[in-house]
């Protein structure tokens, strides 16, 4: 009964907009006390703060976030997007190509996927549309290409959740490199067969001299440089996660600076920003904390193990009702605040079933992107519509396809393993 009482509380809280790391604290707070009174209570709210928000892997999600805000205020997301435009923008869709290019050039600096489909909404989409191109199949590439940023590393997502699920959080990045190039391949070749099927929905390209695809070589230093610092050394086995990403926040001040695109107003609140969201990110792993702590004396966490040995569906089918919520709830929620309901309840069930972690992390990222941009509510396609001043419904039906490419890309992931495993494996051993 207790746990019915805190379960509805949290789907109420959520409804009235209630932060999701304050819903989940007060819900995990409020099932303790119920259970084992005040003095159980004040002892959680006394150590879970400190364990949640000291953990060394947490450092890097700030350093992130902060270089991919400087990465954006300094100019080098939009010159990604030159790159692709100039180099591909002779063939049909070019400029289509090029946005989906940038998403993955951008994804690999800034790990977040609303960052990542704002920017690309603010530089990709207006040269899209004058160029001529509907709204529809510029606005669904856009969100999609968007979701790109919380697979390729550096993830946001994949480090949390290896700090939710207590798994290898440099194995959980390096197994994203596969996926994030399957993603950008397949929603190019998915892009390429809308327009075929749709005449006269993309202009012809438009081509560009020899000099001028050379002159935008230069521009290609920056991120060669803080891809280096960042994912190079993590492959490299030079730095771990966390050292890594103060190697890219550096990396991304000094550029900015010896650029001169970096005055103080700008670093000032590429700070500010990074605050804002790292102290919602943090909330969100105490909350996540706190609510673990009343899932394991109230006993769900025993219940479902149990519950799923005992019943007679096989591990696989517990994985697709798993991915089904992740659906779902990515319909209705940042994909952090997704992590911090699911990860404490599903990982055990997942470990328990003799699924690798690493993998399992990997899937539910993946799914809970797809999320992103499934209808009715899927925030990267409202992110879209605010910036095209074009509808949500418009945005949807641009994004059908695509969904309906990376359902089966996910069930691809899915019956294959070894596709996510490879790269860590071959890395860091099995």
């Amino acid at each position: 009964m207790t746990v019915t009482i805190i379960l509805v509380l949290l789907l109420a809280l959520l409804i009235l907009g209630v932060p999701v790391g304050f819903a989940i604290a007060a819900s995990g707070a409020l099932g303790l006390y119920l259970i084992g009174g005040g003095r159980a209570l004040q002892g959680i709210l006394e150590t879970a703060p400190h364990a949640g928000a000291s953990q060394y892997s947490l450092l890097a999600i700030p350093m992130f976030i902060f270089m991919a805000q400087l990465i954006v205020k300094t100019g080098i997301a939009s010159e990604l997007f030159e790159i692709g435009r100039v180099w591909v923008g002779r063939l049909p869709g070019g400029l289509g190509i090029a946005t989906n290019l940038a998403g993955a050039l951008f994804a690999a600096l800034s790990g977040s996927s609303t960052a990542s489909a704002a920017t690309l909404s603010g530089t990709a989409l207006p040269e899209m549309t004058k160029a001529g191109y509907r709204k529809e199949i510029s606005g669904g590439l856009v969100a999609t290409a968007g979701t790109l940023a919380m697979m390729i590393p550096p993830s946001i997502a994949l480090i949390l959740y290896g700090i939710l699920a207590n798994a290898s959080v440099g194995r959980l990045l390096i197994a994203g490199i596969v996926p994030g190039i399957l993603i950008s391949i397949t929603t190019t070749i998915t892009f390429l067969i809308v327009i075929k099927v749709s005449p006269g929905s993309v202009p012809s390209g438009q081509a560009y001299s020899g000099r001028a695809k050379l002159g935008t070589l230069k521009n290609i230093g920056p991120f060669l440089v803080l891809f280096l610092l960042v994912t190079g050394t993590i492959y490299a086995g030079v730095a771990t996660p966390t050292e890594a990403s103060a190697l890219g926040a550096l990396g991304a001040i000094v550029i900015g600076l010896a650029r001169k695109a970096l005055p103080l107003s700008k670093l000032t609140e590429s700070l500010l920003d990074t605050v804002r969201v790292s102290a919602m990110i943090t909330t969100i792993v105490i909350g996540s904390h706190i609510f673990g702590y009343f899932l394991t004396y109230s006993g769900v966490t025993k219940q479902l193990l149990d519950w799923v040995n005992e019943a007679s569906l096989p591990p696989a089918a517990i994985l697709i009702i798993f991915v089904i919520i992740l659906l779902i709830l990515g319909c209705l929620m940042d994909q952090i605040a997704i992590l911090g309901l699911t990860v404490p309840i599903m990982a055990p069930v997942m470990d328990s079933l003799g699924f690798n972690l690493v993998w399992f992390g990997v899937i539910v990222v993946f799914f809970a992107e797809i999320g992103m941009i499934t209808p009715p509510f899927g925030m990267n396609a409202f992110i879209v519509s605010r910036y095209s001043n074009e509808s949500v419904a418009v945005i949807f039906k641009g994004i059908m396809p695509y969904f309906i490419s990376l359902i089966l890309l996910g069930v691809v992931l899915l019956a294959f393993p070894e596709l996510i495993l490879v790269v860590p494996d071959a890395m860091m051993g099995g």
